[in-house]
């Protein structure tokens, strides 16, 4: 079996994994690249994801005549607002101060800032090489579960209570934005439920057929038969509701263009729900392309026994 990359090292405040506990990796993985800090409330290792810096740095602190506000630097990269709403820094409408004039004014430390805005900085990345259909299939369910499933349970939470927040606030000059939160709530609800009964009831299935195929176990056949989840079906229903969800958000929001006129706010929200859409998509393949399809084949296999 060829090696497996391991996305591992340390995470800082902003990343978007959860604090797990340590998960034993195969003995056949490989660390495929160092780690740079990236954007959440974790601070334990997790090896499901690296970090790597991005080719092209932005100067968020230059000279005096040159300092960008607030609302300027996360215009530049909207993943510097969590660090700004951590510490009640306003990054919109009134985030028209330089970096240095806030902290001073709110009594923070301006190196502390800088670093966890350079954090948040970091991009988020997978080789490109990475062969997922080679994972051993325990391994490829432990990746989606704390990874994918964790960033739904963690950031889609946060993302829905900050877009009804905004909508509140805004909802006169951004009437549109009503169904946009609307048709969130309702595909959040859905992968909430989704990923909880994976968890509880078709992984740990998965798990069992997995071992039973490698040992060409007797119990086999009868554990299909009796014990079986519908696969087929959930590829079919569920995961084409969720699609379906999804192409609706995508049409409500004009697949995440704001419009030149709209606030910082308003460009921090569409873009991280670009970033939610994307980790579904990736989320997706996966389980759609990979993890259902070859366990179904296994299936198949211990039947024929």
């Amino acid at each position: 079996m060829p090696p497996i990359p391991v996305l591992c090292t340390a995470i800082s405040p902003g990343s978007r994994a959860t604090c797990r506990p340590p998960l034993k990796i195969p003995a056949s993985a490989t660390c495929c690249s160092p780690s740079v800090p990236s954007c959440c409330a974790a601070s334990r290792p997790n090896p499901w994801r690296n970090r790597i810096l991005p080719p092209t740095s932005i100067n968020m602190y230059a000279t005096d005549q040159q300092r960008p506000t607030v609302s300027e630097i996360v215009r530049k990269d909207y993943r510097t607002a969590d660090v700004f709403r951590k510490w009640g820094i306003n990054y919109c409408c009134g985030g028209n101060l330089p970096l240095e004039d806030v902290c001073r004014l709110q009594g923070l430390e301006l190196p502390v800032l800088q670093s966890e805005l350079e954090a948040a900085r970091t991009l988020r990345v997978l080789p490109s090489a990475t062969r997922f259909d080679q994972w051993p299939l325990p391994f490829l369910i432990d990746y989606i579960t704390h990874l994918h499933h964790a960033y739904i349970r963690d950031t889609g939470t946060a993302l829905a209570g900050q877009l009804a927040t905004f909508v509140k606030g805004h909802l006169k000059k951004y009437p549109y934005l009503a169904g946009v939160e609307e048709c969130f709530e309702a595909l959040l609800a859905m992968l909430l439920e989704h990923t909880q009964e994976e968890e509880a009831r078709i992984f740990p299935y998965m798990r069992q057929v997995v071992s039973a195929a490698a040992g060409k176990e007797s119990y086999g056949k009868l554990y299909v038969r009796t014990l079986g989840v519908p696969l087929g079906r959930i590829l079919d229903t569920e995961h084409k509701r969720i699609g379906a969800t999804v192409a609706q958000l995508r049409a409500l929001t004009g697949h995440y263009q704001f419009t030149e006129g709209a606030c910082t706010n308003h460009r921090v929200l569409y873009h991280k729900l670009r970033e939610f859409d994307e980790d579904l998509v990736q989320h997706k393949h996966l389980e759609n392309n990979i993890l259902f399809p070859r366990v179904l084949e296994l299936e198949k296999e211990l039947m024929s026994l």
